[in-house]
C-alpha cells in the first residue's frame, strides 16, 4: 500500500527518572508500550532519542555551588577573577556565577554586547547606531552603559541581567565591577586571571588571552572536569551544558553515554528484530526570529548517538528538479522522472540539484526536531520516537 505520511515525531511519556534508575529498560519499555497503545509498529531505522536531562539524572551527575567555588578557587587563585562572555540566563549561568563569586574577592564581569553569544540582548543595534557606539572596538563601563542606554529588560524574562548578575555577586560577599566589551583581551587591563564563559567560541577566547599574557585562563569547560568533594563532573565539558537543579545545585551535562545508546539499540533489536538508531539530545540548534535568541546553549546538540546517525543529508531538491531538469513534464510522467532521479542520485556533494537542502549534520537536525517535540516544560515526554526520517519520495 502506498504510504501518504512521511516523517512522524512522537513524544513518549515515561516515569520520572531518578539517580540509579535503569534507563535502558525504561526507554525501551516506554517506547514499546506507546507503540502498542497507539497501534503502530517499530521499524528499521526508526530513531529513539532521550533528553540529556534524564541521562544526567540517572547518572546522578550533580554538583553544588560549593563544589564549583572550590574548583574555581583552586584554579584561579581566589583573588580578582575576570569572568567574561557569560550568557544571560537564570537557568544556565546564574547559579554557576554564584559559585564563582563565592570563590574570590572580586569579580570583573565582562559582558558581550549588544547581545550575548546566544542572542539575549543587552541593547539593540539601533540604539548603538543612535549613540554612535562601535561594539567591535568600544569598551563601556557600567556608568557609560547606563548613561547611554539606561535599564534594558530582557523581552521574555523581564530581567535586567546587568543588575541581576551584579547583585548576585555581591550577595556572595565579593566585589563586582561590570564592563561591556567584545575583545576578550580587554579583561587583561583589570586582571590576569580569567574564566571565559563563552560556549562555542571558547577555544578562540582562550588562545587570544594566553597569547596576550594572561597568567591563568580557564573556561567553563575546565571547571568540574573531575569530582570535587564527591561532586559529579563532566570530563569533556565541565560546567558547559549545566542547568539549575535547586538553589544550591546544578545538573551537569551527561558524562560518557556512548555505551548507553548502543545498549538501547541492542535491546530493541532483541525485542523487536528491528535495528533502530539511538541518540541523546540537548538544546536544538535554531534561532527565534522574534527574540533573536539562538537556542544552542549546550556545547553540542547530541553528546552520544549510534553510528547510523553520522554524516549529513544526501538529498535532492525536488522543486529544483521540477523547475529545471523536468520543467517540460507534468503529472505521472513528472512523478516517475523525479522518483528515478532519487533512486539513482548517488553522492550529491556539490551538485546544483542538492542546493537549498540543509547542509547540517544529521544529529543537529534530528536533535532540533527532538527538542521542539519534547519542549522544555511540563509535556512529560523526555523520550522521542521518530519514524520515516530517512524515507524519501520513493519510499
Amino acid at each position: 500500500m502506498k504510504r501518504n505520511v512521511g516523517t512522524v515525531s512522537r513524544g513518549i511519556r515515561c516515569p520520572i527518572i531518578r539517580q540509579g534508575d535503569d534507563l535502558i529498560r525504561i526507554v525501551v519499555d516506554s517506547v514499546l508500550q506507546a507503540a502498542q497503545s497507539e497501534g503502530y509498529e517499530i521499524r528499521n531505522r526508526d530513531i529513539i532519542a532521550m533528553t540529556e536531562s534524564i541521562v544526567a539524572r540517572a547518572q546522578g551527575n550533580y554538583a553544588s555551588v560549593d563544589a564549583i567555588a572550590e574548583d574555581v578557587r583552586n584554579k584561579l587563585g581566589g583573588q580578582t577573577v575576570g569572568v567574561i562572555f557569560p550568557i544571560l540566563s537564570r537557568n544556565r549561568f546564574a547559579i554557576c556565577l554564584r559559585g564563582i563569586a563565592r570563590s574570590c574577592k572580586k569579580v570583573v564581569l565582562m559582558l558581550s554586547y549588544p547581545s550575548d553569544e546566544v542572542g539575549n540582548e543587552l541593547v539593540s543595534l539601533d540604539k548603538l547606531d543612535e549613540a554612535k557606539v562601535n561594539p567591535y572596538s568600544d569598551v563601556l563601563t557600567l556608568e557609560r552603559y547606563r548613561a547611554l542606554f539606561g535599564e534594558n529588560l530582557h523581552p521574555f524574562t523581564k530581567v535586567d541581567y546587568v543588575r541581576y548578575y551584579s547583585d548576585l555577586v555581591q550577595e556572595e560577599g565579593a566585589e563586582v565591577e561590570v564592563i561591556l566589551a567584545n575583545d576578550p583581551r580587554v579583561i587583561l587591563d583589570y586582571t590576569k586571571n580569567v574564566l571565559t564563559c563563552d560556549i562555542h567560541t571558547r577555544a578562540r577566547s582562550k588562545r587570544l588571552l594566553r597569547d596576550a599574557g594572561a597568567e591563568r585562563v580557564f573556561g567553563l569547560d575546565d571547571i568540574l572536569t573531575a569530582p570535587v568533594s564527591g561532586s559529579g563532573c563532566n570530563e569533556k565539558y565541565g560546567l558547559l551544558g549545566s542547568n539549575k537543579s535547586t538553589e544550591d545545585m546544578v545538573k551537569l551535562f551527561p558524562r560518557e553515554c556512548g555505551d548507553l545508546v548502543e545498549a538501547i539499540q541492542k535491546k530493541f533489536l532483541e525485542k523487536t528484530g528491528k535495528l533502530v538508531e539511538v541518540m541523546v539530545y540537548g538544546d536544538g540548534a535554531f534561532k527565534d526570529p522574534v527574540g533573536k535568541i539562538w537556542e544552542l546553549a549546550d556545547p553540542v546538540v547530541s553528546p552520544a548517538y549510534t553510528p547510523g546517525l553520522e554524516g549529513t543529508p544526501n538529498e535532492l531538491k525536488m522543486k529544483y528538479l521540477a523547475d529545471n531538469d523536468f520543467a517540460d513534464l507534468s503529472g505521472e510522467e513528472l512523478k516517475a522522472a523525479i522518483e528515478k532521479a532519487i533512486r539513482e542520485k548517488g553522492d550529491l556533494s556539490g551538485s546544483m540539484a542538492s542546493q537549498g537542502t540543509t547542509p547540517r549534520r544529521l544529529t543537529d537536525l534530528i536533535g532540533s526536531l527532538c527538542d521542539l517535540t519534547s519542549g522544555s516544560g511540563d509535556k512529560g515526554t523526555p523520550i522521542i520516537h521518530i519514524q520515516g526520517y530517512f524515507d524519501n519520495y520513493t519510499s
